[in-house]
């Protein structure tokens, strides 16, 4: 079996397509590397280039008639600079994806695996995150993701497509085997910025200490992007029966436990043995005390649940720091 991995030299596609690899799938990778890196694509067929172009795409296709999936991960992800940038984010993130799928329809791969966001969902008082919590997401790259849920709904009906969207929670870890990780040096996410504390010995900022949680502290659901590639796998070996022709469904995928930020700073701790010290700081404008999510729907649709825990992603994290430089050359 062959999928189209579109993003395939990102972060989490290039875990996806080192999950298939494994489990004797063809990953066929297309990206255009403006944050991807070529050193993910060793050892995968792969074509760089945009995911709207529509000769490339009708090249892929040629050349690969058998793609039975398309996983759709291309997209630009930081939400600050999708607040600067909107317009930016729209272009790449939903006019270049409706490209794309006008691309896969005329080929006739009606089978589409979407890297959707837990940024889809507005907040929610009980902290716990089901699918049936209506969109309302807060940033312009949560719309761009809600967006193209719409889209893949609408066009799951109109030319029959099977499309499933899956809602990722917080990915930390790596590639267990290290073959690949974060990009970044720097990743301003909480666990890259302990690693940058413990790193430099100055102390992390607590940005809000008053939230409804049970500590004060923001919540966060944080899955092992091992965990997210082999529910994709599962996905793509179950598609038919979960997403049928004109279906659409979503599913989160997280590890279903709530991390506060002092619970992070203890559970890296843990791992790392350095203790972080903390600076309590005011909230900041737009911040939300966070959630966790439910993934009953994706155990129910294709048998997933999530097996690493919060220390196995620590612990990866910092082995793939390690590991980086010779997997990158840089």
């Amino acid at each position: 079996m062959k999928v189209l991995i579109v993003g395939g030299a990102g972060y989490i596609g290039s875990s996806i397509a080192s999950a298939c690899l494994d489990d004797g799938i063809t990953p066929i990778v297309l990206d255009n590397l403006s944050t991807g890196v070529e050193a993910f694509l060793t050892g995968r067929e792969a074509y760089i280039g945009d995911m709207a172009d529509q000769v490339l795409l009708d090249k892929v296709f040629h050349d690969h008639p058998d793609i039975a999936v398309t996983i759709h991960c291309g997209a630009l992800i930081v939400v600050p600079d999708s607040v600067r940038e909107p317009l930016r984010y729209y272009r790449e993130n939903v006019a270049k994806s409706v490209e794309l799928v006008d691309g896969l329809v005329r080929n006739g791969c009606r089978r589409i695996i979407f890297s959707s966001t837990a940024a889809v969902y507005g907040q929610t008082d009980s902290l716990v995150v089901d699918e049936s919590l209506p969109a309302a997401p807060s940033s312009p790259y949560g719309r761009t993701k809600a967006m193209l849920e719409d889209i893949l709904r609408d066009s799951a009906e109109a030319f029959g497509l099977g499309a499933l969207a899956l809602r990722y929670f917080n990915p930390i870890g790596a590639d267990p085997r290290l073959r690949t990780g974060l990009q970044t040096r720097r990743p301003t996410h909480l666990l890259g910025r302990l690693i940058e504390a413990a790193e430099t010995g100055t102390p992390l900022t607590v940005t809000g200490v008053d939230w409804p949680t049970r500590d004060g502290t923001g919540i966060r659901d944080y899955v092992h992007v091992w965990d997210l590639a082999r529910a994709h796998v599962a996905a793509v070996r179950g598609f038919d029966a979960v997403c049928p022709p004109g279906s659409f469904v979503a599913a989160n995928l997280g590890s279903g436990a709530g991390c506060t930020v002092l619970e992070m700073v203890e559970a890296f701790a843990e791992v790392s043995g350095v203790r972080v010290p903390v600076e309590p700081a005011a909230r900041r404008k737009g911040d939300v005390p966070g959630g966790y999510a439910r993934w009953d729907r994706a155990h129910a649709l294709f048998g997933w649940r999530p097996t690493l825990t919060l220390q196995d992603g620590i612990r990866d994290a910092l082995r793939w720091i390690e590991a980086r430089p010779s997997v990158l050359g840089d």
